[in-house]
């Protein structure tokens, strides 16, 4: 059961808050001392014990039971992927389309969601991509461009470039009510904003060293179980129904897996997954929901002491459609480099400085970061 956050117990599981302000989850999670002991331990048993695998595989199993509790999934429906992009490929690859067809995107949504369906031009499969008017996108900002040639609409669930929280719920009531398959990535959204399959998504994609808190390495997949007719592009002994126990290919032996297993390729990133277990009891101990309202609420200082100074917020200002990231429109040149010199950690983004939260992050912080902001506008 879920404990609540205590962000001064949180704070210690992570030493970098005692070097910098750092203020970039959405780039990459720090290190959080309680995973970084249980990669330590995977790599201590690897040393003394030359890889107990099969112990190791149970405990992947274990992993892949605990991450589809946390997006309302089956087991059976949770591959793991070396990252969101893999995932999105695999996705994109694997549903079902003909030449002719055509998928819905954002406009300026992430680049490697667009390009693992751009890819598919060469295939005559065409993508549209769908401008976004406001804070957020929901049904109506898809309806109007469906035709009877759409076969899916993929789009991110929290965008990495300013923050919007994009409606999946009416999207995926849109999707299902036009027979389209619906792609989601989660990678800004996973760990920080609930996340429910039930939202009618028919594939899911995201990596873990975001609001996961490990290292980089290791995605996962969700793909809907009624969802048999997708297949993968890539094929191997992992993804059939029935390995052969000689481990000889035969041609009458090609069945494929009906779980999410299918996709996965062998050997998934093993000391990763060990790193997964202990940052999902982690987040498990305080709980998502309360991960979710410390972040909105750091954003509502953020918003109040910005607005303060003057300086604009170029993503959505609703707790609705708002998320833990955040882009300000710094005016003048010279912002990362200023920030860097004082030890605070943010990165560049299209239309200013894009400032990110963690669970760990507070809101003494924050009005670091708006003191620093004034004495150089000053």
């Amino acid at each position: 059961m879920a404990e609540g956050l205590d962000v001064a117990a949180a704070r210690r599981e992570f030493p970098v808050v005692r070097r910098m302000l750092y203020l970039d989850a959405a780039h990459q999670t720090p290190l959080a001392s309680s995973v970084r002991a249980a990669l330590e331990r995977f790599y201590d048993e690897g040393q003394e014990f030359g890889g107990p695998k099969p112990v190791w595989l149970a405990r992947v199993e274990e992993v892949r039971a605990r991450i589809a509790k946390v997006i309302g999934a089956e087991t059976s429906e949770i591959a793991f992927t070396k990252n969101t992009s893999e995932g999105l490929n695999i996705a994109a690859n694997a549903i079902p389309f003909r030449a002719g067809d055509n998928v819905l995107m954002v406009e300026g949504d992430h680049p490697n969601n667009a390009y693992a369906f751009l890819n598919l031009r060469r295939k005559g499969v065409e993508v549209r991509f769908v401008p976004l008017r406001g804070e957020t996108a929901d049904a109506d900002t898809f309806a109007h461009h469906i035709d009877g040639r759409t076969r899916a609409i993929s789009l991110s669930h929290v965008t990495f470039h300013a923050g919007h929280r994009f409606d999946i719920e009416s999207i995926g009531r849109l999707a299902h009510d036009k027979g389209l398959y619906f792609v989601i990535d989660a990678m800004q959204s996973i760990g920080v904003v609930p996340l429910d399959v039930a939202c009618g998504a028919s594939v899911i994609a995201f990596g873990c060293h975001k609001g996961l808190y490990v290292p980089h390495g290791l995605g996962v997949l969700y793909v809907r179980r009624e969802l048999s007719e997708l297949a993968p592009a890539y094929l191997a002994v992992a993804g059939l129904a029935q390995p052969p126990a000689d481990l000889v290919a035969r041609t009458d032996n090609m069945a494929l897996r009906a779980d999410a297993g299918r996709f996965e390729l062998g050997n998934v990133n093993i000391p990763d997954i060990h790193a997964l277990a202990a940052s999902l009891t982690m987040i498990e101990r305080i709980g998502i929901a309360a991960i979710h309202d410390h972040i909105l609420a750091l954003g509502d200082h953020l918003i109040a002491r910005m607005d303060a100074l003057g300086i604009r917020l170029v993503g959505p200002r609703s707790r609705a459609h708002r998320s833990h990231i955040y882009v300000l429109d710094l005016p003048g040149e010279g912002w990362l480099e200023y920030f860097s010199s004082q030890n605070v950690r943010v990165s560049p983004e299209r239309d200013g400085i894009r400032v990110s939260f963690g669970f760990f992050n507070t809101a003494d912080e924050i009005d670091q970061l708006a003191e620093l902001i004034r004495r150089r506008n000053a």
